[in-house]
């Protein structure tokens, strides 16, 4: 399990990349209608990847809280389902409902929502204001399953308070870091590797 960092490409003001992708029983979400009032955290994740599963339940917990603040969430799953198939859409529904995301889980098939956004791990956080502006990207905390440590999200429980509160977005924030996203054969983005 080798650990990859986040890219911090998009910058905080960025305007997110607008996408539509499909749930694995194929209801189309769009990143305009994900938005809550307050906004919306945006999860790249996946089935397999053990720093998904270290902080799944504790995301899951998380966005049932901030949902009520005005704050959505959703998870995209963009790895490469013909080399790794425990990724595979079929499984995302029973990943999700294992670990309480009452949240849309979509599917990138052709990785370009991924790409867009310059995801580089499993998982890649990315908490969005209610225009669609980036707003923090970074590290749930500061927990990994190899080092232990409770699982509080603090650093983006932190965001979301600032977020919320209309403060600045969070000053160098640590990069989220995990498994990297499992690009299909050619399709490496240029940031990656």
């Amino acid at each position: 399990m080798s650990e990859v960092q986040s890219t911090f490409r998009l910058q905080p003001g960025d305007p997110a990349p607008e996408f539509q992708l499909p749930e694995p029983g194929g209801e189309i979400y769009s990143l305009s209608e994900l938005k809550g009032e307050q906004g919306l955290l945006v999860v790249f994740a996946c089935n397999h990847c053990p720093f998904v599963i270290h902080l799944a339940e504790a995301v899951g917990k998380l966005a049932e809280e901030v949902a009520s603040k005005g704050v959505n969430t959703v998870a995209i799953m963009s790895n490469d389902v013909t080399n790794y198939p425990d990724d595979h859409p079929k499984l995302m529904g029973p990943f999700a409902a294992d670990y309480g995301w009452a949240f849309p889980y979509l599917y990138d098939e052709n990785q370009e929502v991924a790409k867009a956004w310059s995801a580089a791990c499993t998982p890649d956080f990315f908490l969005l204001n209610s225009r669609g502006l980036l707003f923090y990207a970074g590290q749930f905390d500061g927990s990994r399953p190899k080092k232990g440590g409770e699982v509080t999200g603090v650093d983006m429980r932190n965001a979301i308070d600032s977020l919320i509160a209309g403060e600045d977005f969070p000053q160098n924030p640590f990069p989220s870091s995990g498994c990297n996203i499992k690009w299909k054969d050619g399709n490496e983005p240029p940031y990656f590797g």
